[in-house]
């Protein structure tokens, strides 16, 4: 039996509510991936394809599960009628292109699944990689708009954030402008550089920095912001750091070292353990739940299978403040870390619904009524 760091794969998938976990290999293909469906009470399970370099199976397996069941906690957040999953496949270097043979076996398993799990883009992938898997499986989004899609997701992702921004500095300070205040962002990929222009534009003070300096100083120079190196940057002093890269990092070791007053950031997972979230209240950080924050791109991508709509996408996508707010509020009348408040929150959604668990060739189930769309596959 599979294990995940000594604990039987299916004891962890009852402990955490995974409904599945399929594991992919094709050797002609170059392909090793994971696929988690963590739930489908509220529709098909939604999330992103993962290409990283993993070091062992067992890492990518845990990642898996780790993250398809943020998923599912991210969609009930966001009001939407879908669970969550995520796939990863182990890619030494997220950069290099994938070869078509690949994407392709990584479809044919997608296809396999029948519409459970839908695939959206995340780190590492790129909106090549959903058109690729869009040739062998309609259950892909974010593909170009030239092919029905909605192209790339990290655009409303970090309007999103900044929505989530407003909401903090509002609930610290009673005003929700971002002018003037100093925002921090760790990684300038395709969030992050997003999320940075957005905050110029509102007049934040911005600074920036990155795994790979060179990025970092790029766009430092073409926004005119402040640029700190990757070690240094969890220990800058500002009003928000705003983690845009890998999660697990806020740890027992980097909060003690934290400058700032609030945490709102894009990366998915960035408490290495949920516990820390007690450790961030003590230090007097306000912590916004990721899957809170990060959730306009799996609101952007949700739109595909409706008829996609950006204004509509993007109204939705700035209720991320009301629902942060709304999630503050249920903390301090709880008495209880925004965390646990949206965790419960979001579970009692998903437990709400779990009698009506979603089944293939019944979208009237999650799309009130209205006709599935599904994407056609390129020839």
């Amino acid at each position: 039996m599979a294990t995940v760091r000594g604990r039987a794969l299916t004891d962890l998938m009852t402990q955490r509510g995974h409904e599945q976990v399929v594991f992919v290999a094709d050797t002609n293909a170059g392909l090793r991936a994971v696929i988690a469906v963590h739930s489908t009470a509220l529709g098909p399970a939604l999330g992103g394809v993962r290409f990283w370099h993993y070091e062992s199976d067992a890492d990518a397996l845990a990642d898996a599960l780790r993250l398809s069941e943020a998923m599912s906690l991210k969609a009930a957040m966001a009001g939407l009628p879908q669970g969550g999953a995520k796939a990863v496949v182990r890619w030494d270097d997220p950069d290099r292109p994938r070869p078509q043979v690949l994407l392709d076996a990584l479809g044919r398993a997608i296809d396999d699944l029948g519409g459970r799990y839908l695939a959206a883009e995340d780190v590492g992938a790129t909106p090549a990689d959903m058109n690729g898997l869009a040739r062998v499986t309609p259950w892909v989004t974010g593909v170009d708009e030239a092919m029905g899609g909605s192209g790339d997701p990290s655009p409303l992702t970090a309007y999103g954030v900044v929505c989530a921004m407003r909401a903090v500095v509002t609930d610290l300070d009673g005003d929700p402008s971002m002018a003037g205040r100093h925002v921090v962002i760790q990684g300038t990929g395709h969030v992050g550089s997003h999320l940075a222009r957005l905050l110029v534009d509102e007049g934040a003070r911005v600074t920036v920095a990155d795994l790979f300096p060179g990025r970092a100083e790029r766009l430092a120079r073409e926004l005119g912001v402040g640029v700190v190196s990757h070690p240094d940057v969890l220990e800058t002093p500002c009003d928000v750091l705003a983690p845009c890269a890998l999660g697990g990092v806020l740890d027992a070791t980097t909060i003690p070292r934290l400058q700032c007053r609030a945490v709102v950031g894009s990366a998915n997972n960035q408490l290495s353990t949920s516990y820390l979230d007690v450790l961030l209240m003590r230090r007097g950080v306000l912590y916004a739940p990721d899957f809170v924050v990060n959730a306009g791109g799996i609101i952007n991508i949700a739109e595909e299978f409706v008829g996609y709509d950006r204004e509509h996408a993007h109204t939705h996508t700035a209720a991320i403040a009301t629902t942060t707010a709304r999630v503050l509020a249920y903390a301090r009348e709880h008495d209880v870390t925004p965390l646990r408040a949206a965790e419960f929150l979001a579970r009692r959604r998903i437990a709400e619904a779990g009698q009506g668990r979603w089944q293939p060739g019944d979208p009237a189930a999650w799309t009130n009524g209205e006709p599935l769309r599904r994407l056609r596959p390129s020839a």
